[in-house]
């Protein structure tokens, strides 16, 4: 993962994580699996994976904007979807 990750718990060698640290190793991983789905939906728009060719002001900042919106536009539907 890119950026600045969540503290989590390692094992030591040989030895075993107690209980506590495994249910915050668990909270952690939940909160991180979630912003990687958002990521890779995100990423479903190509325009924020492929490398932008138009060297206009702004342009890659609103290609991701729109990116983000279309993303959250799918999840919107889907979860009404779910609910007939």
């Amino acid at each position: 993962m890119r950026g600045r990750n969540l503290p989590a718990e390692k094992k030591p060698p040989k030895g075993e994580l107690t209980p506590a640290e495994k249910r915050t190793n668990r909270k952690f991983a939940r909160i991180r699996v979630r912003g990687e789905h958002a990521i890779s939906g995100i990423k479903r728009a190509r325009v924020a994976k492929d490398v932008l060719r138009n060297t206009k002001d702004g342009f890659s900042d609103l290609a991701m904007v729109i990116a983000c919106g279309l993303h959250n536009l799918r999840i919107q539907i889907r979860k009404r979807a779910l609910r007939l």
